[in-house]
Protein backbone atom coordinates (compact mmCIF):
# COMPACT_ATOMS: atom_id res chain seq x y z
CA UNK A 1 0.00 0.00 0.00
CA UNK A 2 1.26 3.07 -0.84
CA UNK A 3 0.92 6.23 1.87
CA UNK A 4 2.46 8.82 -0.82
CA UNK A 5 -0.29 9.52 -2.99
CA UNK A 6 -1.48 13.71 -2.55
CA UNK A 7 -4.64 14.80 -3.50
CA UNK A 8 -4.89 16.44 -6.67
CA UNK A 9 -4.76 20.61 -6.79
CA UNK A 10 -7.84 22.62 -7.75
CA UNK A 11 -9.03 22.25 -11.39
CA UNK A 12 -6.76 18.86 -11.73
CA UNK A 13 -8.98 16.68 -10.17
CA UNK A 14 -8.89 13.76 -13.00
CA UNK A 15 -11.30 11.68 -10.93
CA UNK A 16 -14.37 14.15 -10.75
CA UNK A 17 -16.23 12.64 -14.02
CA UNK A 18 -15.89 9.16 -12.75
CA UNK A 19 -17.13 10.16 -9.24
CA UNK A 20 -20.42 11.70 -10.86
CA UNK A 21 -21.01 8.76 -12.83
CA UNK A 22 -21.00 6.90 -9.92
CA UNK A 23 -23.47 9.14 -8.04
CA UNK A 24 -25.41 8.77 -11.14
CA UNK A 25 -25.23 5.26 -11.93
CA UNK A 26 -25.04 3.10 -8.98
CA UNK A 27 -26.31 5.40 -5.83
CA UNK A 28 -29.25 7.90 -7.35
CA UNK A 29 -30.49 5.92 -9.94
CA UNK A 30 -31.32 3.04 -6.94
CA UNK A 31 -33.71 5.44 -5.36
CA UNK A 32 -31.40 7.73 -3.00
CA UNK A 33 -32.56 11.36 -3.33
CA UNK A 34 -31.40 13.28 -0.46
CA UNK A 35 -29.30 16.56 -2.55
CA UNK A 36 -26.56 16.43 0.39
CA UNK A 37 -25.74 13.21 0.08
CA UNK A 38 -25.54 12.90 -3.56
CA UNK A 39 -23.25 15.99 -3.54
CA UNK A 40 -21.31 14.40 -0.81
CA UNK A 41 -20.45 11.24 -2.55
CA UNK A 42 -19.95 13.49 -6.00
CA UNK A 43 -17.32 15.42 -3.98
CA UNK A 44 -15.27 12.89 -1.64
CA UNK A 45 -12.33 11.34 -3.35
CA UNK A 46 -13.35 7.44 -2.78
CA UNK A 47 -10.12 6.13 -4.47
CA UNK A 48 -8.13 8.07 -1.50
CA UNK A 49 -9.38 5.50 1.05
CA UNK A 50 -8.49 2.02 -0.87
CA UNK A 51 -5.06 0.23 -1.94
CA UNK A 52 -3.54 2.23 -4.69
CA UNK A 53 -3.56 -0.93 -6.95
CA UNK A 54 -7.49 -1.24 -6.50
CA UNK A 55 -7.84 3.03 -7.41
CA UNK A 56 -9.18 2.36 -11.00
CA UNK A 57 -11.86 -0.09 -9.13
CA UNK A 58 -12.69 2.69 -6.21
CA UNK A 59 -15.89 4.20 -8.42
CA UNK A 60 -17.57 0.71 -8.79
CA UNK A 61 -20.83 -0.38 -8.08
CA UNK A 62 -18.97 -2.88 -5.32
CA UNK A 63 -17.52 -3.31 -2.15
CA UNK A 64 -13.49 -3.30 -2.04
CA UNK A 65 -10.80 -5.19 0.46
CA UNK A 66 -9.18 -2.58 2.74
CA UNK A 67 -7.57 -5.28 4.66
CA UNK A 68 -7.80 -7.54 8.08
CA UNK A 69 -11.33 -9.09 6.17
CA UNK A 70 -12.57 -5.87 6.02
CA UNK A 71 -14.37 -3.44 3.09
CA UNK A 72 -14.85 -0.84 2.43
CA UNK A 73 -18.71 -0.63 1.47
CA UNK A 74 -20.14 -0.06 -1.90
CA UNK A 75 -21.67 3.02 -3.16
CA UNK A 76 -25.39 2.45 -2.93
CA UNK A 77 -24.98 1.14 0.49
CA UNK A 78 -23.04 4.30 1.84
CA UNK A 79 -25.70 6.24 0.26
CA UNK A 80 -28.50 4.87 1.39
CA UNK A 81 -27.15 4.35 5.25
CA UNK A 82 -26.31 8.32 4.84
CA UNK A 83 -29.41 9.49 4.00
CA UNK A 84 -31.68 7.46 6.54
CA UNK A 85 -30.14 9.53 9.44
CA UNK A 86 -31.56 12.46 7.90
CA UNK A 87 -28.54 14.25 8.91
CA UNK A 88 -28.76 18.22 9.60
CA UNK A 89 -25.51 20.63 9.57
CA UNK A 90 -25.58 20.62 13.41
CA UNK A 91 -25.71 17.10 14.00
CA UNK A 92 -23.24 15.33 16.11
CA UNK A 93 -22.77 11.48 15.05
CA UNK A 94 -21.36 8.42 16.25
CA UNK A 95 -19.87 5.87 14.02
CA UNK A 96 -19.17 2.33 14.70
CA UNK A 97 -16.36 0.53 12.70
CA UNK A 98 -14.18 3.48 11.34
CA UNK A 99 -12.29 0.91 8.51
CA UNK A 100 -10.74 3.06 5.87
CA UNK A 101 -12.80 6.26 6.94
CA UNK A 102 -14.71 6.80 3.62
CA UNK A 103 -17.71 6.66 5.77
CA UNK A 104 -16.52 8.70 8.27
CA UNK A 105 -15.78 11.22 5.43
CA UNK A 106 -19.25 11.17 4.10
CA UNK A 107 -20.78 11.34 7.56
CA UNK A 108 -18.60 14.25 8.22
CA UNK A 109 -19.42 16.40 5.33
CA UNK A 110 -22.79 16.19 6.47
CA UNK A 111 -22.97 16.92 9.96
CA UNK A 112 -20.91 19.26 12.61
CA UNK A 113 -18.76 16.77 14.09
CA UNK A 114 -18.29 12.40 13.95
CA UNK A 115 -17.17 10.78 16.66
CA UNK A 116 -15.90 7.28 15.21
CA UNK A 117 -14.57 3.67 16.92
CA UNK A 118 -12.71 1.40 15.69
CA UNK A 119 -11.78 -2.34 17.11
CA UNK A 120 -8.41 -2.69 14.49
CA UNK A 121 -5.25 -0.27 15.15
CA UNK A 122 -3.86 -0.85 11.99
CA UNK A 123 -7.37 0.70 10.39
CA UNK A 124 -7.29 3.35 12.60
CA UNK A 125 -4.23 4.11 11.55
CA UNK A 126 -4.40 4.21 8.23
CA UNK A 127 -8.23 6.08 8.55
CA UNK A 128 -6.17 8.83 10.26
CA UNK A 129 -4.04 9.06 7.01
CA UNK A 130 -6.94 9.30 4.82
CA UNK A 131 -8.83 11.07 6.31
CA UNK A 132 -5.79 13.78 6.35
CA UNK A 133 -5.65 13.28 2.79
CA UNK A 134 -9.23 13.88 1.99
CA UNK A 135 -8.82 17.16 4.64
CA UNK A 136 -11.25 15.85 6.83
CA UNK A 137 -10.83 17.69 10.06
CA UNK A 138 -13.76 17.71 11.80
CA UNK A 139 -13.50 13.88 12.99
CA UNK A 140 -12.17 12.30 16.69
CA UNK A 141 -10.96 8.57 15.82
CA UNK A 142 -10.97 6.29 19.09
CA UNK A 143 -9.63 2.82 19.38
CA UNK A 144 -12.40 1.02 21.49
CA UNK A 145 -14.99 -1.64 21.69
CA UNK A 146 -17.58 0.01 18.95
CA UNK A 147 -20.68 -2.16 20.48
CA UNK A 148 -20.56 -0.39 23.79
CA UNK A 149 -20.35 3.19 21.71
CA UNK A 150 -18.37 6.30 23.39
CA UNK A 151 -20.71 7.45 26.51
CA UNK A 152 -18.69 10.40 27.47
CA UNK A 153 -19.26 11.84 24.63
CA UNK A 154 -22.82 11.51 24.09
CA UNK A 155 -25.56 11.68 23.87
CA UNK A 156 -25.58 11.63 19.68
CA UNK A 157 -28.53 13.17 17.35
CA UNK A 158 -27.41 10.00 14.68
CA UNK A 159 -25.37 6.71 15.52
CA UNK A 160 -24.56 4.39 12.45
CA UNK A 161 -22.86 1.19 12.60
CA UNK A 162 -20.86 -0.90 10.10
CA UNK A 163 -21.24 -4.31 11.03
CA UNK A 164 -24.25 -6.72 11.24
CA UNK A 165 -25.42 -6.92 14.90
CA UNK A 166 -27.57 -10.46 16.91
CA UNK A 167 -29.64 -7.54 17.82
CA UNK A 168 -30.02 -3.77 18.40
CA UNK A 169 -27.28 -2.67 21.27
CA UNK A 170 -28.77 -1.07 24.30
CA UNK A 171 -25.97 1.02 25.16
CA UNK A 172 -26.35 2.37 21.69
CA UNK A 173 -30.02 3.13 22.12
CA UNK A 174 -28.85 4.54 25.52
CA UNK A 175 -26.65 7.19 23.68
CA UNK A 176 -29.29 8.35 21.32
CA UNK A 177 -30.93 11.61 22.10
CA UNK A 178 -34.59 11.75 21.79
CA UNK A 179 -36.10 11.78 18.60
CA UNK A 180 -32.51 10.61 17.17
CA UNK A 181 -31.82 7.60 14.75
CA UNK A 182 -29.98 4.26 14.56
CA UNK A 183 -28.46 3.04 11.30
CA UNK A 184 -26.91 -0.65 11.48
CA UNK A 185 -27.32 -4.19 10.03
CA UNK A 186 -29.27 -6.60 11.54
CA UNK A 187 -28.48 -10.36 11.43
CA UNK A 188 -31.91 -12.15 10.34
CA UNK A 189 -32.56 -15.85 9.10
CA UNK A 190 -32.73 -15.16 5.82
CA UNK A 191 -29.79 -12.85 5.79
CA UNK A 192 -28.90 -9.52 6.89
CA UNK A 193 -31.01 -6.72 6.80
CA UNK A 194 -30.58 -3.02 6.91
CA UNK A 195 -32.45 -1.47 10.07
CA UNK A 196 -33.28 2.00 10.82
CA UNK A 197 -34.06 2.14 14.45
CA UNK A 198 -36.04 5.49 16.24
CA UNK A 199 -36.02 6.83 19.95
CA UNK A 200 -39.48 8.01 20.10
CA UNK A 201 -41.33 8.89 23.95
CA UNK A 202 -42.77 5.23 23.81
CA UNK A 203 -39.68 3.51 23.23
CA UNK A 204 -37.78 2.32 19.97
CA UNK A 205 -39.32 1.82 16.51
CA UNK A 206 -37.49 -0.37 13.99
CA UNK A 207 -38.00 -0.29 10.20
CA UNK A 208 -36.45 -2.72 7.80
CA UNK A 209 -34.86 -1.26 4.33
CA UNK A 210 -33.92 -4.03 2.44
CA UNK A 211 -30.82 -7.11 2.30
CA UNK A 212 -27.06 -6.26 2.74
CA UNK A 213 -23.90 -7.88 3.78
CA UNK A 214 -21.86 -6.83 6.68
CA UNK A 215 -19.32 -8.18 9.03
CA UNK A 216 -20.27 -9.34 11.89
CA UNK A 217 -20.47 -6.90 14.75
CA UNK A 218 -17.89 -7.79 17.73
CA UNK A 219 -17.66 -7.09 21.33
CA UNK A 220 -19.78 -7.37 24.71
CA UNK A 221 -21.98 -5.64 23.27
CA UNK A 222 -22.43 -7.48 19.93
Amino acid sequence: MSLLRRPPGPGLDAHAARRQRMVDRFVAARGVSDARVLARLGALPRHLFVDEALAAEAYGDHSLPIGHGQTISQPYIVGLMSELLALEPAHRVLEIGTGCGYQTAVLAGLSQHVYSIERLRALLERAQRNLRLARVLNVSLRLSDGSLGWPDRGPFDRILVTAAARRVPAELVAQLKPSGRLVLPMLAPQGQRLCLVRREAGGVVEQDHGPCSFVPLVGRAG
